[in-house]
C-alpha cells in the first residue's frame, strides 16, 4: 500500500505520462500504469511535474521591510544599504522570524522547497542570524534552508566583524559570505575573500560571495575568488553571486576570466529581477542593465542558477516568491529565447540551483529520493515559463504542502461567454 500516487503526470521529454508512487516520504515507483493501491491519489491530468524550485539567493532577514522606515526613492544599491542600516537598528528576533516565515510561505506556495538565504551579521548581537537559525529549524519539515553569514557592511568595516562572522558559523551558518567590492580598498577586498574562504576551510562550510555587484568595470574580484576556489580545492563548493560588473567588462578580459572560472568549478548566481532594477542607475543613455553573462557562461558549461535576491525590501519594492517570475526575466534580460536556451533557463531554477546549493544526488524525481515535486499547470518547461504557470500541487517529503487552483477567465466576443484557454 503506497501513501500517495500521482497519476498521468507529464515527466518525460517525449510528453508521455507516468504514475509516481510515494511511500514513507520517498519516491517508491515511477512507471506507466502503476497498479499498486494507495491511501491517496492525485490525477495530474497530463500536467507537467518537475523537481521543486530552488531559490539560490535571497535575503529573508530583510524581506517585507520595504518602506520601513523610509522608501529607497533613488532605487540604488547604496541607498538600499542606508535604508537597511536604519531598519536593522530596530530588529528583534520575533520581527525577523515573522517576516521570514511569511516570505518562505510565499515561496513554498510557488513550489520552492530549497532556499539559500544570506543573513546580515554586522550586528554585534547577531539578532538576524539567531532568528534565522530558529526559522531554519522550525521550517525543516517543510523546506530545506541554507544560511550564509553575510557581512553587509564589509568584513573589514569594523574590528569586530571577523569575529562575528566566525561566531555566526559556529551558531550554524551553512556558508560564509563576503562583499569585496564594498570594502574600503582593493587590498581590503582581496583580504576579505581570504578571510571568508579561510573560515569555510576551517569549519567545512560552503562559500557564497556577493561579488562585483557594481557597474564598475574595474571591479574584478571574481578572478580572485576563482583562484581561491581552485587553489584551496573547494572548487564547486564556492559561489559567486551577482557579478554584475561582468556586464561591463571588455570582451578580451571576459573571455580570459570565464575560461579560468570554468577551470575552477565556480558556481554563479544571477538575480535578474533585482540586477536590472539596481544597476545602471548612474548611466544616462544607453543604460546598462547589469545582468552578468548568463548566456555565455551556460554555453561554456559553467553552472549558473538564479535567485530573487530581495522580496519587498529596501532594495526591491516587488516580489512574490515565484521562481518562474525570476526565470521569465532571465529569458528576456539574457536574450535566451531559443527553445533549448529557454529550457536551460528553467533548469537554472531547478537542477542548476541544486548544484549551487551542493544538494548532491538526493535532488530529483528518482526512486529512493525524498518525494519532493511540483505539479505545474503546464505541459512542459516552455509552457510554464510563458504562462507563469501556477503550482497546482506542491509535495514536500511525500506530503502535500500547498495547492493552488488556477484562475478561470471568461470572455464574450459578441456571443455567449466562454472560458479562455491560454494553453497552446
Amino acid at each position: 500500500m503506497l501513501d500517495l500516487i500521482i497519476r498521468n503526470a507529464r515527466l518525460r521529454e517525449d510528453g508521455s505520462c507516468v504514475d509516481i508512487g510515494i511511500s514513507e516520504g520517498k519516491f517508491a515507483e515511477i512507471t506507466a500504469g502503476l497498479s499498486a493501491p494507495a491511501h491517496e491519489t492525485i490525477d495530474a491530468m497530463a500536467c507537467f511535474v518537475t523537481p521543486p524550485f530552488v531559490e539560490s539567493h535571497v535575503h529573508l532577514d530583510t524581506a517585507l521591510t520595504a518602506g520601513e522606515p523610509r522608501w529607497n526613492e533613488s532605487g540604488t544599491l547604496f541607498e538600499g544599504i542606508e535604508r537597511w542600516s536604519e531598519r536593522k537598528a530596530t530588529l528583534t528576533e520575533d520581527d525577523v522570524v515573522r517576516r521570514a516565515t511569511k516570505a518562505i510561505e510565499w515561496e513554498v506556495a510557488h513550489g520552492v522547497l530549497h532556499i539559500r538565504s544570506h543573513v546580515d551579521v554586522c550586528d554585534p548581537t547577531l539578532t538576524a542570524m539567531r532568528a534565522m537559525i530558529k526559522v531554519k529549524q522550525s521550517m525543516a519539515p517543510l523546506v530545506n534552508i541554507q544560511l550564509v553569514a553575510f557581512p553587509q557592511d564589509g568584513i573589514l568595516s569594523s574590528d569586530t566583524v571577523p569575529a562575528q562572522m566566525e561566531e555566526a558559523v559556529r551558531l550554524g551558518a551553512d556558508a560564509v559570505g563576503a562583499i569585496p567590492h564594498y570594502e574600503l580598498t582593493r587590498e581590503d577586498g582581496v583580504e576579505s575573500l581570504k578571510i571568508a574562504v579561510g573560515l569555510a576551510e576551517k569549519y567545512g562550510r560552503l562559500v557564497d560571495v556577493h561579488c562585483d555587484e557594481i557597474d564598475d568595470e574595474q571591479s574584478r574580484f571574481v578572478e580572485v575568488l576563482s583562484a581561491l576556489a581552485l587553489r584551496t580545492g573547494l572548487r564547486d563548493r564556492v559561489t559567486a553571486s551577482h557579478t554584475t560588473a561582468m556586464h561591463s567588462y571588455g570582451g578580451a578580459y571576459a573571455s580570459k576570466l570565464l575560461r579560468f572560472c570554468a577551470r575552477s568549478g565556480l558556481n554563479f548566481v544571477a538575480n535578474p529581477l533585482v540586477n536590472i532594477h539596481l544597476q545602471g542607475r548612474f548611466d544616462t543613455y544607453p543604460k546598462r542593465r547589469g545582468v552578468t553573462r548568463i548566456k555565455e557562461m551556460a554555453a561554456m558549461g559553467i553552472n549558473v542558477s538564479l535567485g530573487h535576491d530581495d522580496i519587498l525590501d529596501p532594495w526591491y519594492p516587488m516580489g512574490c516568491g515565484s521562481m518562474l517570475d525570476v526565470a521569465h526575466m532571465a529569458v528576456h534580460a539574457a536574450q535566451m529565447t531559443g527553445r533549448d536556451e529557454m529550457r536551460t533557463v528553467f533548469h537554472m531554477v531547478t537542477d542548476a540551483g541544486a548544484r549551487t546549493l551542493y544538494l548532491g544526488t538526493s535532488y530529483g524525481i528518482v526512486v529512493g529520493n525524498p518525494a519532493d515535486l511540483v505539479l505545474l499547470d503546464a505541459v512542459d518547461e516552455l509552457d510554464a515559463l510563458r504562462r507563469q504557470s501556477a503550482a497546482r500541487v506542491v509535495i514536500s517529503k511525500g506530503r502535500v504542502v500547498a495547492r493552488t487552483t488556477p484562475a478561470v477567465t471568461t470572455v464574450s466576443l459578441g456571443g455567449s461567454p466562454h472560458g479562455v484557454d491560454y494553453a497552446r
